[in-house]
């Protein structure tokens, strides 16, 4: 998350960068919703298989608002373009989207961590966060 953080802070990305940007946020999202399905089994029960549903699962428990749910699921929406479709035009849009998906996935971990999610020794960022598979 912090390396997406740090992409998310540059201004003017040349196209290197934000094809860089959009993989930072791909690698984010992937632990993200694992994380999700671990939690809503872990702390709920809920064995979980697709990001959307992990979402609409943790928005039914209280980790994630109507409208944070609608923005998770555009995201998931985004994520899924990305790994069927590239083009010029759809890279700068979802560059433009990142901005507000990476607070949204800040928050995520947050509220997560604040349930009292369980990280590993050491593990401070979601990018370290032990998934289990």
């Amino acid at each position: 998350m912090e390396r997406l953080h740090e992409a998310v802070s540059k201004d003017n990305l040349s196209e290197i960068e934000r094809d860089g940007l959009i993989q930072r946020f791909e690698f984010c999202f992937e632990i993200m919703w694992k994380c999700g399905k671990d939690y809503l089994y872990d702390h709920e029960g809920l064995d979980v298989a697709s990001p959307k549903k992990v979402i609409r699962c943790l928005r039914e428990v209280g980790i994630f608002s109507d409208v944070e749910t609608e923005q998770a699921l555009k995201m998931v929406d985004d994520r899924n373009l990305t790994a069927h479709t590239y083009d010029e035009e759809m890279a700068k849009e979802l560059a433009e989207r990142i901005y507000v998906y990476e607070s949204l996935l800040q928050a995520w971990y947050s509220k997560m961590v604040n349930q009292k999610y369980e990280l590993g020794p050491g593990m401070e960022d979601p990018s370290m966060v032990k998934i289990s598979q």
